[in-house]
């Protein structure tokens, strides 16, 4: 058998068939990155068109959206795509049909951000309790959020439905309900940020109520076939925060509710461990961060898992599947070279190399990080070639700039569409 042949037979081209019957040509999926990339009116345009056309050529098997807002009034930032009742379809089928074009499958990540919103954006900063984001000297850059109403929650879980029926309607193949890193649905399941007093705070069982009842109110707008997958925390790595046996429990409730697939990530803008800057031992290793975190939980996962942080080479995404893990997700490494996964076919070495980022505050060292990752992703949306060796400080402050004229924009679109 020649060399060629060996490296190509690699348990992560093996296709996988979920539980609700969907399959996923291959191991390797395109891992949410949040884009911030959304043409005027809050949708999908040319970039991400190209982008994902791009990504899907790569060979991939899976690739999933960064997160599309189910709330106009609440984004992660001022340039995330919005797909509600009111969005029109069209740039969602083209975008859809983009990420399909080279064979792979694509799901829509759906989220809400709650209190994770910058100050001055405008709309709604939301939370299970009003206890604004602490990032020490940085926490005023964050909105001051107010306690959810019971209507506001059930309003929200019929926001997720409506945004996943839509999303199948364009032409995805499933979606991913993000409940991770600190957003509305993660504040919720965390016993920090969640200091309720009624059915959806206290006991576990009760923060996980609003996930559940989001999962719930989707799978029952969408077909028996269309992928619904969650998106969870291994840990918060807080103190007193979401844990790896609660993560287990989380899971346990998914089980039984037709969901195909959670995939593992970690941290919040608090503790930001999903782009490496968390302290946590747990995190320290510079590819898939959360695999100790991940073989506790599939000894014990009635779901297939998916696990996502830093991998870059093909034999460590082979470590993750070994371990009984089903999917490696993979961000980064896809921005800076999105053809990543067909080069492991006949190259067993390929990687991607990209500079740690040597910021002693762990927020803005975060920041610089995902801005140099979105300078990649614009330049792969323009058809051009990724420049990996920017500087992450020179990255965040263009990012800051073209945020600031995204945020003008959403404000005048926002003010037109609810006034």
């Amino acid at each position: 058998m020649s060399s060629a042949v060996e490296k190509t037979s690699s348990p992560v081209f093996e296709p996988l068939t979920l539980p609700g019957g969907s399959m996923l040509p291959n191991r390797l999926v395109k891992a949410a990155m949040e884009e911030n990339m959304a043409s005027r009116g809050q949708l999908p345009g040319k970039s991400l068109f190209e982008l994902y056309r791009r990504w899907s050529e790569g060979g991939a098997g899976l690739l999933i959206t960064g997160n599309v807002m189910v709330h106009a009034e609440a984004l992660t930032g001022p340039a995330g795509v919005v797909l509600d009742a009111d969005s029109p379809l069209e740039p969602f089928r083209r975008w859809a049909s983009a990420a399909k074009s080279g064979g792979a499958r694509v799901w829509m990540q759906i989220n809400h951000p709650g209190r994770q919103v910058r100050a001055d954006m405008p709309g709604v900063a939301w939370g299970p309790s009003a206890v604004r984001v602490d990032v020490g000297k940085n926490s005023k850059r964050f909105a001051e959020p107010v306690e959810m109403s019971a209507r506001q929650i059930e309003e929200t879980v019929a926001r997720f439905a409506e945004t996943a029926r839509r999303a199948e309607e364009a032409g995805f193949d499933g979606v991913e309900i993000h409940a991770a890193h600190g957003y509305l649905l993660s504040q919720f399941l965390s016993p920090l940020a969640n200091r309720r007093e009624d059915r959806w705070g206290g006991s576990l069982e009760n923060r996980a109520a609003f996930l559940l009842d989001v999962v719930r109110a989707v799978r029952a707008v969408v077909a028996p076939g269309f992928a619904v997958a969650v998106k969870l925390n291994s840990a918060d790595f807080q103190r007193g925060g979401f844990d790896a046996d609660d993560a287990a429990s989380v899971i346990s409730m998914l089980a039984p509710l037709g969901v195909d697939l959670v995939e593992l990530s970690g941290g919040s803008y608090e503790s930001p461990a999903m782009t490496g800057q968390s302290g946590d031992d747990r995190t320290r290793a510079r590819e898939a961060y959360f695999l100790s975190l991940a073989e506790q939980l599939v000894r014990t996962s009635a779901l297939p898992l998916m696990l996502t942080g830093g991998v870059v080479r093909r034999r460590v995404a082979e470590e993750v599947l070994a371990s009984g893990v089903e999917l490696v997700g993979m961000g980064t490494a896809l921005a800076v070279d999105p053809g990543l996964p067909a080069k492991w076919r006949h190259d067993a070495d390929a990687a991607v190399e990209l500079a740690p980022v040597r910021i002693g505050d762990k927020a803005v060292a975060s920041a610089a990080s995902m801005a140099r990752v979105r300078r990649q992703l614009r330049r792969l949306g323009a058809g051009r070639r990724t420049k990996p060796g920017v500087d992450p400080k020179v990255a965040l402050v263009v990012e800051t700039v073209l945020q600031a004229l995204a945020l003008r924009r959403y404000r005048a679109w926002l003010h037109a569409r609810v006034g």
